[in-house]
């Protein structure tokens, strides 16, 4: 009887790089759905759910696409719960399906004109529906990417989880640009609304993709042997609590990213850029990442963890202020160089490694719970970030000036939490998560 048991799941001792990191298409589709809603509260929600005047619209809007990181604590706890105790992969269905219900459903809902101030209210109850999902998302995605890679290529795999996301990032860009280019009757009746019916469409195709997936050996082999934590987060607390607040402190990174692709599209289009230039430009900077971002993993599966994640944070921050000014300029070449070497090749590298960096500092029992939670505490500041610049005069001539201050200090705590971090590469992943001294980190 045992031996027909493991011949009927071959999968559960064999790790499938590969396969795991294809999973970054589940990622893509994914943060599709997530990424629409960043441009629609830019360019198209102020009009369409909120009656005011452009500036307190605009502040309104950012708020709703905040409120999903509201959520995603109190999802990171569930979905890690059960992502430590049932598994990375059945999670993650439960993620995709979720994900692609509540944006749909977006694009189904009555402007403010119909319904009134229902019309926001449930727009703010879709997307604490995305941020539930987003929770376990990435943790359990990068837990599983992880967990089946070679020792020595950890950061390489687990990069394409992000890679991934950007994916999504650019797909919901380019769904976006012709959107904002339809007559403003069209664009704020039923224009907008095609990109979210059409995560129905993507939502299948993942659901194919990631169906192949299995659970990586490491977890399989604790769960046959029921050495799994009976509530993960108690675990967690006792066993890796300085850990959870490092992950917090580095994942305030995350913010420039919104920065980034949400907050600079409405600035940009306040200081005279086109709607489709500024869409343009988070396209452009994603597709270059798409190729900078492996390379930044493959650089930190050779010298460290660490100095990758803090140059990555380093170069946001020197990079942004000269990206934010140079929208006010004449040149636009200028404007799509600057966003490149600020998104492409500075915050890449941090982006790139961090579910490798977080995601190693946790033992199996506790690393989809360890992640889930550390990372979507400290995104609460990525969330609310495009609100509180805006409320903070950052979406205004000159403002790039308040946006840099911002940028600066996010990336300085991010950094100096990541040098009170151990170095992991040489760690081998069965030893991840245990103290120093019972691993061969010290030679």
């Amino acid at each position: 009887m045992e031996t027909s048991r493991h011949a009927a799941e071959p999968e559960a001792t064999t790790k499938t790089p590969v396969r795991a990191a294809a999973s970054f298409m589940g990622s893509a589709v994914e943060y599709y759905d997530f990424f629409i809603f960043g441009s629609a509260a830019a360019l198209i929600f102020p009009t369409v759910f909120f009656p005011s005047d452009n500036q307190a619209s605009l502040v309104m809007s950012f708020a709703t696409f905040g409120f999903a990181y509201v959520a995603r604590p109190f999802g990171a706890v569930i979905l890690g719960h059960f992502g430590d105790r049932v598994g990375r992969q059945k999670v993650l269905m439960f993620t995709l399906l979720l994900m692609g219900l509540s944006t749909f459903i977006i694009g189904c809902l009555p402007s403010f004109e119909q319904i009134g101030w229902f019309a926001p209210a449930l727009l703010v109850l879709c997307r604490l529906m995305q941020g539930l999902s987003a929770a376990g998302e990435q943790a359990g995605a990068s837990s599983l990417t992880l967990e089946h890679a070679p020792d020595d290529r950890r950061s390489f795999y687990t990069s394409w989880t992000l890679t991934g996301t950007q994916g999504g990032q650019i797909l919901a860009a380019l769904i976006f640009i012709p959107v904002v280019a339809l007559p403003d009757d069209i664009k704020y009746s039923w224009g907008w609304r095609v990109p979210f019916w059409l995560s129905a469409v993507v939502v299948i195709v993942a659901y194919f993709i990631r169906r192949s997936l299995h659970e990586p050996p490491t977890f399989a082999k604790a769960k046959a042997q029921g050495d799994v934590a009976k509530i993960p987060v108690v675990e967690l607390l006792r066993t890796h609590g300085w850990d959870v607040t490092r992950v917090i402190a580095c994942a305030f990174i995350a913010a420039v990213s919104t920065v980034f692709g949400n907050l600079a599209i409405a600035y940009g289009t306040e200081v005279g850029l086109r709607e489709s230039i500024t869409l343009w430009l988070v396209v452009v900077a994603n597709i270059v990442a798409l190729v900078t971002q492996p390379l930044f993993g493959m650089l930190a599966d050779r010298i460290g963890r660490k100095p990758v994640f803090i140059y990555g944070a380093v170069a946001s921050a020197v990079l942004m202020p000269f990206y934010m000014r140079s929208m006010s300029g004449d040149s636009e070449l200028l404007v799509f160089a600057l966003a490149i070497a600020t998104f492409s090749f500075g915050y890449a590298a941090a982006n790139a490694v961090w579910p490798s960096f977080y995601g190693e500092m946790f033992s199996a029992k506790v690393r989809f719970s360890g992640m889930a939670i550390g990372t979507q505490l400290g995104f609460l500041m990525a969330g609310f970030a495009p609100s509180i610049v805006t409320a903070l005069g950052g979406v205004q001539e000159g403002g790039w000036v308040v946006i840099a201050g911002f940028t600066a200090t996010i990336c300085a705590i991010a950094s100096l939490a990541a040098l009170t971090a151990r170095e992991t590469r040489d760690v081998p992943t069965e030893q991840l998560g245990t103290p120093a001294k019972d691993t061969q980190l010290g030679a």
